[in-house]
């Protein structure tokens, strides 16, 4: 049980955007607090982990936390298949080993059941009060160790609207033209908008994708455009996975696509009246930066 909880910490922290945007999503979070949360929850799994793998504290602290966790998680798994149904990954073990929600749900219930019965039956053992201090190491390590494994990183929020313009026009008729599945709207050759091109099956581009639907949820004026790359049967599942449905799209393949959008994905490009004025990674993109650009 012990390796089940660091497993899936470790597993979350790699990438960790995707569980840092659970807690925006939730919609009570940040997303300059998400990612002290994110990696506060990967802590708390680490310190379950040490401690049933010591066999300290058990009744005391270990099995009230894990139930603590697992029961949160459960509640929120619940929410997600009641919101929008038992699709995509739940993040759980992170993007190494896909599950769906409800999936999710029934390990977590396994393992309730299998701490319940340890709670009655298993008491495991603690220090002896006179060595009491050496309960903070485990403690201290389990805190420490999401944070220098994947340091959490907020001084890149405004680098690239300060960086120089690119100013340069996308020569958006190639996409009217050579779009298929939906006809790009003409508009997006007037005002602001940003322009994403993504392969329907890069992980980053999911990730990104994932981080746009968030900001177009907390606020729908921000204009979203995907230009997906890919087969035709990879895009629902690509839908089930980052729940981007309502994003306006198009699929563009071959040279097209690359003509526009380079050999690097994803591409997000911040767009007015047909002029690129910041290429942005996924990663540095902040909604109030986004936001200070459309009021300009």
């Amino acid at each position: 049980m012990g390796i089940v909880f660091i497993f899936s910490g470790y597993t979350k922290l790699y990438p960790i955007e995707p569980f840092e945007y659970t807690f925006v999503d939730l919609g009570f979070i940040n997303w300059q607090i998400a990612p002290f949360i994110a990696r506060l929850m990967i802590a708390a799994e680490f310190l379950i982990g040490i401690l049933l793998i010591l066999n300290l504290n058990l009744r005391k602290i270990t099995y009230k936390l894990a139930i603590g966790i697992l029961v949160f998680f459960s509640i929120y798994l619940i929410l997600l298949i009641f919101i929008v149904g038992n699709k995509g990954n739940c993040g759980c073990f992170g993007t190494y080993f896909q599950m769906t929600p409800l999936e999710a749900l029934i390990k977590n219930i396994i393992m309730l059941a299998i701490f319940f019965t340890l709670y009655r039956n298993h008491e495991g053992w603690e220090l002896p009060k006179k060595y009491n201090y050496l309960n903070v190491i485990p403690y201290a390590a389990a805190i420490a160790m999401p944070f220098i494994l994947n340091p959490v990183e907020l001084n890149y929020s405004e680098a690239y609207l300060n960086k120089p313009e690119d100013n340069y026009k996308i020569e958006l008729d190639s996409l009217y033209s050579n779009a298929k599945l939906n006809i790009p709207p003409k508009t997006l050759s007037n005002g602001k908008h940003i322009i994403a091109f993504m392969s329907l099956t890069c992980p980053h581009c999911r990730i990104a994708a994932k981080k746009m639907r968030i900001m177009h949820e907390r606020n729908p004026n921000i204009s979203f455009y995907f230009v997906l790359n890919g087969k035709d049967e990879k895009l629902q599942p690509f839908y089930d996975d980052t729940k981007t449905e309502n994003i306006p799209h198009c699929i563009l393949n071959g040279r097209n696509f690359v003509y526009l959008a380079g050999t690097v994905m994803p591409t997000i490009y911040l767009v007015n009246n047909s002029i690129v004025e910041h290429d942005v990674n996924y990663m540095d993109l902040d909604q109030s930066e986004v936001e200070k650009w459309l009021s300009k």
